[in-house]
């Protein structure tokens, strides 16, 4: 195969390297070579030996990597092997991400199948406030289940369903690195299921208003500071009994006046069907309100006007 024919030949020039255009491997000596495949395309490679044992390290691809580029890397190479390095150990390392950097692909590469947005954002936030200020900066390599256990019992006593929360979005984490190969064992996973006693699970619901007292609260709404297009939601989620995330994202292209009739698509639904829900006098009301000040985005209650605001 042409893969094992070394082609020994005097040290390469710019001029060779670039006109070369056979498969082989062509030496420059001191262990660096030049690779070219059956495609044509061209990497340099450096055979070394490191602990007494043969290794191939690829120095980049020509002609993004020049042959002066090749021959220096080879030198640092050959000189941390001297001083005892391992260059090829030291490289893995400098691949290995942070937590901070883990999290984030991660939380990247989700977001696609994460339907609802809210969930996506206090995905990352619950991180941001428990967990990077403690670990963040740290290699995932480096991060051991005792580091892991300090920043929990933080949480794990007084807001247990937190704690359950960041363990579970920081054991994700640490598979997905374990997938990549950065770690071979997961310091949130089961090696702290003894450390961290079983907490009773407490709901806090909050209180229902009674229906008697709806006009009271809606005319407190109306008169506070709150931003047209937060009391407009509001009262369409009232209106229509639906969940904050179908009301907050709908789109006018969803709603239609003449027919009294609301169409929220498979992607805002927890059950991943379409729902159609009818609308009432009032609820049309609300509607025409709010495309009074339409700002053109397409959403029905404007993003930039809708933030939630303390009253």
């Amino acid at each position: 195969m042409w893969e094992k024919v070394w082609l020994w030949m005097p040290k390469l020039t710019v001029i060779k390297v670039k006109s070369i255009i056979s498969p082989g491997r062509y030496g420059d000596g001191e262990g660096l070579y030049l690779n070219v495949a059956r495609s044509g395309s061209k990497s340099w490679v450096q055979r070394i030996t490191i602990n007494d044992r043969r290794h191939d390290i690829g120095l980049g691809g020509y002609p993004t990597v020049s042959l002066a580029q090749a021959r220096r890397r080879a030198a640092e190479n050959r000189t941390a092997v001297s001083d005892g390095r391992d260059p090829i150990a030291e490289k893995r390392r400098a691949a290995i991400p942070t937590f901070f950097e883990a999290a984030t692909e991660f939380h990247t590469i989700n977001l696609s199948r994460w339907r609802n947005a809210h969930h996506a954002k206090t995905w990352m936030g619950m991180l941001e406030r428990h967990v990077f200020p403690h670990i963040g900066n740290m290699p995932v390599d480096q991060i051991e289940r005792e580091d892991v256990l300090a920043l929990l019992k933080r949480l794990w006593t007084t807001k247990p369903e937190t704690g359950r929360r960041v363990r579970q979005r920081a054991r994700a984490v640490f598979r997905w690195c374990m997938d990549y190969g950065s770690i071979e064992h997961n310091p949130a996973g089961e090696a702290i299921d003894g450390a961290l006693p079983p907490m009773p699970r407490v709901k806090n619901h909050f209180r229902s208003l009674p229906y008697q007292d709806c006009t009271v609260a809606l005319d407190a709404i109306e008169s506070s500071r709150v931003s047209q297009a937060s009391k407009l939601c509001l009262r369409f989620i009232i209106l229509t009994a639906a969940r904050y995330g179908e009301a907050r994202y709908s789109e006018w292209s969803e709603i239609d006046l003449k027919a009294h009739l609301w169409t929220i698509p498979t992607s805002r639904m927890k059950m991943q069907r379409p729902h159609r829900v009818p609308l009432s006098n009032a609820t049309i009301e609300v509607l025409e309100r709010a495309r009074s000040i339409d700002d053109g985005s397409g959403w029905v209650f404007s993003h930039r006007r809708c933030a939630p605001v303390h009253l």
